[in-house]
């Protein structure tokens, strides 16, 4: 796949037009991210150039006469905000995990107590496992999020009654 200037820009304005926070496209010889809305970051459209072919591989494909649908991810659903709890959300998309390793305990459990600080579960993005520290201390009442799981920026990942 092959995408010429005229159908960059065409899918640049539908991706403006769309609610679409962040959309990744790889092709043979390309891969472009497209990110917005992200907190303290400003718009980032990256094309990254056309990789080398290796001696013998065969030539990419031409370029489709035009550019396919470009389908849009419903969002997260919204569970019920409940107003003497206090919630910890994903700072990013990313994979939600709760326990450090396979087979190892979580970090949090329903029934936890939890202080400021804490590390609550591992949000993996683009292979970085990043730690999720608590910015609430009290008792987990709600985990909203299965192990393994794909999140979006700003979900819901865990509520918790303050101490």
């Amino acid at each position: 796949m092959q995408l010429d200037h005229d159908q960059l820009q065409k899918l640049l304005a539908l991706l403006g037009e769309s609610d679409i926070q962040e959309f990744k496209l790889e092709g043979d010889d390309f891969r472009l991210e497209v990110r917005r809305n992200l907190p303290h970051a400003a718009p980032v459209a990256v094309m990254q150039a056309p990789l080398p072919l290796a001696a013998g591989a065969p030539a990419p494909a031409p370029a489709p006469a035009s550019l396919p649908e470009v389908p849009s991810a419903p969002p997260p659903p919204a569970a019920a905000s409940r107003s003497d709890l206090l919630e910890i959300t994903a700072p990013m998309v990313a994979t939600f995990y709760r326990a450090p390793a396979p087979g190892e305990p979580a970090f949090v459990d329903l029934g936890t107590r939890i202080n400021v600080g804490q590390t609550v579960c591992i949000l993996e993005a683009m292979k970085l496992m990043n730690e999720l520290e608590s910015e609430v201390g009290g008792e987990v009442v709600e985990i909203l999020v299965e192990n393994g799981t794909p999140v979006e920026f700003g979900q819901v990942l865990m509520r918790v009654r303050p101490a």
